[in-house]
C-alpha cells in the first residue's frame, strides 16, 4: 500500500504559512528600499568599505552551495543536498545582514556616469533586483515545503527557485567586480 503526501492545501496552516512568508518577503524589500533609496547613510568613512567585497564574497560562497547541492539531488543525496542548501541559504542570510550594514552605514555606490559597460551594469543591476526581489519568497516557500515533508511541492517550486536563486547569487558578484573595475 503507497501512501500519498500531502497537498499543500489539504494540511492545516499552509495557506496562513505562505500568508506569512509573502508578508514577510514584502517587509523586507520595502525595508530594503526605504534603506537605499531614502534613508541617509550613517557614516562616510572608508572604514565599512570592506562590505562591499564581503558581500560579493558571500554571494559567490552561495553560488557555490546551489551548485553542489543540485550536483547532490541529482544523485540522489538528500541529506548531503539539505546541508548544501542549508549551507547556500546560510551564504544568503550572512550576505544579506552585510548588505543592510553596507547601507545602512555606507550608503549607496553608484556606477561613475561616463564609465564603459555603463547600460549593461545597469540592466544587469536591475535584473538581479528584480529577481532577487522575486526569489526571496520562493527561497523561504521552498524550504518550508521541504522542512515540513511535502516534497512534492518542494520538488516542484525548486525547479523555480534554484535557477532563480542561482542566478541572483552569481549577479551579485558580477555587478560587484563590474562596479569595481569601473572605479579603478
Amino acid at each position: 500500500m503507497t501512501i500519498a503526501a500531502p497537498s499543500s492545501t489539504a494540511v492545516p496552516g499552509t495557506g496562513r504559512a505562505i500568508a506569512a512568508i509573502i508578508a514577510i518577503s514584502i517587509a523586507a524589500s520595502l525595508f530594503l528600499f526605504w534603506l537605499i533609496y531614502i534613508h541617509p547613510a550613517a557614516a562616510t568613512s572608508q572604514q565599512y568599505a570592506f562590505l562591499p567585497a564581503l558581500n560579493a564574497a558571500m554571494n559567490g560562497c552561495a553560488a557555490i552551495a546551489l551548485l553542489i547541492g543540485f550536483t547532490f539531488i541529482r544523485a540522489r543525496r538528500i541529506g548531503a543536498h539539505r546541508k548544501a542548501m542549508m549551507t547556500a541559504f546560510g551564504f544568503s542570510v550572512l550576505f544579506l545582514i552585510g548588505y543592510i550594514a553596507h547601507h545602512a552605514l555606507h550608503g549607496d555606490i553608484r556606477y561613475p556616469l561616463h564609465a564603459a559597460y555603463r547600460v549593461p551594469y545597469l540592466w544587469l543591476l536591475a535584473s538581479h533586483i528584480i529577481l532577487a526581489t522575486l526569489t526571496l519568497p520562493l527561497v523561504l516557500v521552498t524550504f518550508f515545503f521541504s522542512l515540513t515533508g511535502r516534497f512534492p511541492q518542494h520538488r516542484k517550486i525548486a525547479r523555480w527557485t534554484f535557477p532563480l536563486w542561482l542566478y541572483v547569487s552569481v549577479t551579485g558578484v558580477v555587478t560587484y567586480v563590474m562596479l569595481r573595475l569601473a572605479q579603478s
